[in-house]
């Protein structure tokens, strides 16, 4: 839930400084949205490499996928590559498109752990796949504003 709690908040702020200040670049949804992705991507990728987190996600990779450990660090520099992406006007559209990608694919991961119970478990999966929808529907909104 921490991740979500993050987006918000620092997309609500970000689009209440933009507005407050008339601070042309953070008076629009869409760059409040990024700022609040990109904040919410910096914690969520850092369970990818420190403990105890990090063991608990290479729990969650199906074993049929090879060197899971590789994988959890490789996911984690993306999701810190789509943080940055996002921040970048050139860049915006394309790292948001990519990172509705990468949270399609890595979404099974999370059935998985959830219908085995390892992993980290931090809310049901129906709750689970609510958040994972609005977190593609920031990206969304990266790329419509």
């Amino acid at each position: 839930m921490a991740p979500l709690v993050v987006l918000v908040a620092v997309t609500a702020l970000a689009r209440l400084i933009g507005w407050l200040t008339g601070n042309g670049w953070l008076d629009s949804w869409a760059h409040a949205t990024a700022l609040g992705l990109a904040a919410m991507l910096a914690l969520t990728s850092s369970a990818h490499f420190l403990q105890p987190r990090r063991d608990a996600l290479v729990a969650m990779v199906p074993p049929r996928l090879p060197n899971a450990p590789a994988l959890v660090t490789l996911t984690g520099v993306l999701e810190l590559a789509g943080a940055v992406g996002v921040l970048i006007p050139a860049t915006a559209d394309l790292a948001a498109a990519c990172l509705i990608a990468l949270l399609v694919a890595l979404f099974p991961a999370n059935v998985r752990a959830a219908r085995a119970e390892l992993g980290i478990k931090t809310m049901p999966l129906p709750l689970r796949a609510l958040v994972q929808v609005l977190f593609i529907a920031a990206c969304v909104v990266i790329i419509v504003g």
